[in-house]
């Protein structure tokens, strides 16, 4: 149709609208927002640093540092994004409280943006430097190690030659015959009985009557003393163990509840400063718009 575009439908020669957003302000802001958020924030860490008194005793608690500190990340944050808010309402010569809110929004997502980014590099570069600290330090102690083990390489040699091989073997074979007679069996074989059947009942849960009985003969002959008595002991170290692994099981499970309460709270502290910082970013974008408003008003 003559006088129309087919794609907007608007007539020739109209002017074209400006763009409702203006990506030079809202990088503007956003930078405004960083750089005053870093600025109070170290103005934090000098006010910080300036409370210790290691001298007179009146450094406040690690606890109250950390609340604090806390409150005034949050506050400095949130004077960054309104600052930074403002400035890209300022920047963009919008009167509309629509485009001003908006650009705010803008502010306060690329400012986390940036954030982020920052945050990211000095976490790399401070592993970074941590990785090649360890890796100087390891190489120190292999080095050390090293030369302790030429040192010593002498004196183990002759001792080396000193041992017997066949008396070595006849040990350990003695250590591992099983299953004879408690009372002929020697201390070693008992032992190495004794902990091979203990281990099974700590692995498996249960032992069969028959090796529960053999475990009590083992463990007479071993002490010296009667088979009642043997097995009352046998089941003490039993009960022992079971309380032990229950202990061990329910604290466990506390601290991985704890953690996930610990996940939990700061995923929501994290959401509410968000938000705040937000709703900070879009005040500042507010209160840029009413001053441009302002000024074409009384222009």
């Amino acid at each position: 149709m003559a006088g129309t575009t087919a794609a907007y439908g608007a007539p020739e020669g109209a002017p074209a609208l400006p763009p409702r957003i203006s990506w030079g302000a809202v990088i503007a802001g956003a930078v405004v927002a960083v750089i005053v958020g870093l600025m109070l924030n170290v103005l934090g860490v000098a006010v910080g640093a300036s409370a210790v008194d290691a001298t007179s005793g009146d450094t406040p608690s690690g606890s109250t540092f950390g609340i604090v500190s806390g409150i005034w990340l949050l506050v400095a944050n949130l004077i960054g994004l309104a600052v930074g808010g403002y400035v890209a309402a300022r920047f963009s010569g919008t009167a509309d409280d629509t485009d001003g809110i908006l650009h705010g929004l803008s502010v306060w997502g690329i400012g986390y943006l940036i954030s982020a980014v920052l945050l990211g590099n000095i976490i790399a570069g401070t592993a970074s430097t941590a990785y090649q600290g360890a890796s100087s330090i390891l190489g120190g102690v292999a080095s050390g190690a090293g030369q302790a083990a030429s040192a010593a390489a002498g004196p183990a040699q002759q001792a080396v030659q000193g041992i017997n091989p066949q008396a070595l073997i006849e040990r350990a074979r003695t250590a591992l015959q099983t299953g004879g007679d408690p009372a002929r069996m020697t201390s070693e074989q008992r032992n190495a009985e004794i902990g091979t059947l203990v281990t099974r009942r700590l692995t498996e849960g249960n032992l069969p009557q028959q090796d529960r009985e053999r475990l009590n003969q083992l463990v007479a002959a071993e002490y010296n003393i009667s088979p009642d008595e043997a097995q009352r002991r046998v089941a003490q170290v039993e009960q022992q163990a079971v309380n032990t692994a229950q202990e061990a099981e329910r604290r466990a499970r506390e601290a991985a509840d704890a953690a996930a309460t610990a996940s939990a709270t700061a995923a929501y502290y994290v959401f509410g400063a968000m938000l705040l910082g937000a709703i900070a970013a879009v005040l500042g974008a507010r209160v840029g718009t009413r001053n441009v408003h302002t000024v074409r008003r009384t222009a």
